[in-house]
């Protein structure tokens, strides 16, 4: 892996996006002074429409704006108060980065809904999901690139002392998509699967957008890695409950071909956590199953929740966190 892909150091943990509670300071402390190698731009869907995953990346699109329907998020001809919202709430995040990311010199991760759950999330005009339509993918994946271009130049300037910026890109329902299993507005059919160059070709487009390293968050089981290798991803990101050893081949492959691992092994809802050596137990079992050399395990793996913390309480959510530097120290200090 390249010299930028490892901006964050060995044994490093973060955060997948989302937090508990409606205060952004707060979370950015939490998540700021928790992990110090590299924290991540927090998300606060408890506030509402626009605070989701999918209204927070609409707000981000260029030129393509979008409302709430009862049935979810519909692309408009024009902003409106839900855009404006959106991109309110995204600014108080931002600012409260910047507040207290002074000084830093880490990496410094962000989040953003990937192209396909996106299509498949957003709905056209006649409330059928854009996935239905391959011009509006196309043109989806296209805003998304222009957006994400203004909004990483945004967050370069307001942190200007950090190493590198990770665009992460969330794709849990990538798996869906290229397997026909999203179902339209009806429920009664599925739309066609997408063809995995076409979904290959859209990701690239959009991973070509930031000149840094881009992981993709899939927390659904069958992650396409070869795939997310294929249209330029550094890193995959996934819950490690999820991965079996049908998916060996290709996670030794991606290993292998300098892919970082961002690897879900803390849950992401209140439970006892274990001792945080035990908790990494399963990475280094993988580790193991795969005939990869234990020198190289801190240097290819970072630790995070399973999936995002907004399901958690707050106390349990710095503990986790706090659990995943641990966990990844202890993966640094015993690679064996």
């Amino acid at each position: 892996m390249s010299e930028k892909n490892h901006s964050w150091g060995a044994g490093a943990a973060t955060g997948v996006g989302s937090m508990p509670g409606q205060d952004a300071r707060e979370a950015a402390r939490t998540v700021t002074g928790a992990l110090e190698a590299l924290p991540h731009l927090p998300e606060l869907p408890a506030r509402g429409p626009g605070a989701d995953m999918v209204g927070r990346t609409a707000g981000m699109l260029a030129e393509v704006y979008a409302h709430v329907e009862p049935s979810g998020w519909r692309i408009s001809d024009r902003p409106g108060r839900d855009t404006r919202r959106a991109r309110s709430w995204l600014g108080e995040d931002l600012d409260a980065l910047e507040e207290f990311t002074q000084g830093f010199a880490g990496t410094l991760k962000v989040q953003a809904v990937g192209p396909w759950t996106l299509a498949a999330a957003l709905e056209l005009r006649g409330g059928e999901a854009a996935l239905s339509d391959p011009g509006a993918c196309r043109d989806l994946a296209a805003s998304l690139a222009e957006g994400l271009r203004a909004h990483l130049a945004d967050v370069r300037r307001r942190v200007p002392g950090a190493a590198g910026v990770v665009l992460q890109l969330d794709e849990p329902s990538l798996p869906a998509v290229l397997a026909g299993r999203v179902r339209t507005a009806s429920g009664y059919r599925r739309h066609a699967a997408v063809d995995p160059g076409v979904a290959q070709e859209a990701l690239r487009e959009v991973v070509a957008a930031w000149d840094g390293p881009v992981t993709a968050h899939v927390c659904a089981p069958g992650v396409p890695f070869g795939l997310l290798r294929r249209a330029g991803a550094a890193g995959v990101s996934f819950d490690l409950a999820q991965v079996t050893e049908r998916d060996d081949e290709a996670v030794g492959e991606a290993v292998e071909g300098g892919t970082a691992l961002f690897v879900g092994a803390v849950p992401g809802v209140d439970v006892p956590l274990s001792d945080p050596a035990s908790s990494v137990m399963g990475v280094r079992t993988l580790w193991r199953r795969l005939g990869l050399s234990p020198g190289a395990l801190a240097e290819s793996v970072v630790i995070t929740p399973a999936c995002g913390l907004a399901g958690a309480s707050p106390g349990y959510a710095r503990a986790a966190l706090a659990h995943c530097v641990r966990a990844a120290k202890s993966l640094a200090d015993d690679p064996e």
